[in-house]
């Protein structure tokens, strides 16, 4: 596997829109094109917003967006202030379970810990109770579930401050 992060353009937005999970997933994330709206919007609003298609080589297999700070929403956790967080990732259902979260998830590290909206001390990011697997892979990485919850759902934080 050779994992690359590609910017989204004009030339794969629609493939990047096209990426679905299976039903039972739905509730777990946002369709890419709301993502996509969300990382606009708040790029217009002057808010860290960066998604990106996930590629194994030339192959696109997955989304995720990354975000910093704050977006001042009245149902954010407070560990969101100067942080970075995993704002959405899916991986496409035609290649869930052939190992890509892994590769996935070190990928998104490396890249945030080149802070590329400023320096922080965490990333954060949040899951529904019933997405156990994102629960079982985040943990495995080293996101810990500090109490919180952002709406409904749980947040896990991952500190930066060892490196």
């Amino acid at each position: 596997m050779n994992i690359l992060f590609k910017k989204i353009t004009n030339a794969n937005v629609a493939q990047i829109c096209a990426l679905k999970v299976f039903e039972h997933q739905k509730s777990f994330v946002a369709p890419n094109t709301v993502s996509l709206a969300e990382a606009f919007a708040s790029r217009n609003e002057n808010i860290f917003a960066m998604p990106f298609g996930i590629y194994d080589e030339d192959t696109l297999i997955a989304f995720i967006m990354f975000g910093y700070d704050t977006l001042d929403e009245p149902n954010e956790p407070d560990i969101a202030k100067g942080n970075y967080i995993i704002w959405r990732l899916m991986i496409d259902q035609s290649f869930q379970g052939k190992g890509y979260a892994e590769p996935i998830l070190k990928k998104a590290l490396e890249y945030i810990k080149t802070f590329p909206a400023g320096r922080a001390d965490y990333i954060w990011l949040s899951y529904e109770k019933e997405n156990v697997r994102a629960r079982e892979v985040y943990s495995k990485f080293g996101f810990k579930e500090n109490g919180e919850m952002c709406g409904d759902e749980i947040v896990a934080v991952y500190s930066l401050k060892k490196e």
